[in-house]
């Protein structure tokens, strides 16, 4: 059996795109106000790069911009992410608490390692409570290469952990499972992509798989 299991947060666990259109919007709407922007707001481009870390985001978003508008554009598109989820206008994946549960139950380990900031985190785990199953939440600002495969390497050397996998919908988090000798296990949710999908050793539709999964791997 798979003792421990590190979650990706956006697009894995957390339903990013109930908040991320808004969000987006807000932001791109408050650059227009500065006549910094006077185009549709990029959210297919978004989709497109969904799962890299935020500051990459705004290079690929707003490449003919400055740094400090970039910056700026960030933290409050952070700030609108915050209070969306705080309003409850996300919303976790189907069976998230009921697997946790399961997972708990069987003596599993339970972690996040994320692309998203550690507030934007917070904030998640704070409105679901899901600090009630999780052991730690790591985020890729706590790692100067904002490497997904350093950020749980982190956490497999922390821990200890020897027998586990990584459970994600997006390249990085297939690599950094294999980078760690780790049980690649991929989500074929909303921002995934065939091709990455097709590099992890085992692809789920629905989170409770991971039921079966576990119990059989290992």
């Amino acid at each position: 059996m798979i003792q421990s299991l590190i979650f990706d947060m956006d697009g894995t666990l957390f339903q990013t795109d109930k908040i991320l259109e808004i969000s987006l919007e807000d932001a791109f709407n408050r650059l227009r106000l500065r006549n910094e922007w006077d185009k549709e707001t990029p959210i297919d481009k978004y989709r497109e790069i969904m799962g890299v870390p935020l500051p990459k985001v705004w290079e690929a978003l707003l490449p003919d911009h400055s740094i400090d508008v970039r910056e700026q554009t960030d933290a409050y598109f952070l700030e609108r992410l915050i209070a969306n989820i705080r309003s409850g206008k996300g919303a976790l994946y189907p069976n998230v608490k009921k697997v946790f549960d399961y997972l708990k139950e069987n003596n599993c380990a339970i972690y996040i390692a994320s692309n998203g900031l550690i507030d934007y985190l917070a904030a998640i785990v704070d409105y679901y409570k899901l600090d009630k199953w999780v052991t730690e939440t790591c985020s890729i600002q706590q790692i100067d290469s904002l490497n997904k495969s350093e950020l749980v390497k982190n956490i497999v050397e922390k821990y200890g952990i020897t027998n586990g996998a990584v459970i994600g919908d997006r390249l990085s988090d297939i690599n950094a499972a294999k980078d760690n000798g780790l049980v690649a296990i991929g989500c074929n949710f909303d921002f995934a992509k065939e091709d990455e999908l097709s590099q992890a050793d085992i692809v789920i539709d629905d989170l409770i798989e991971l039921k079966s999964i576990v119990s059989v791997k290992g």
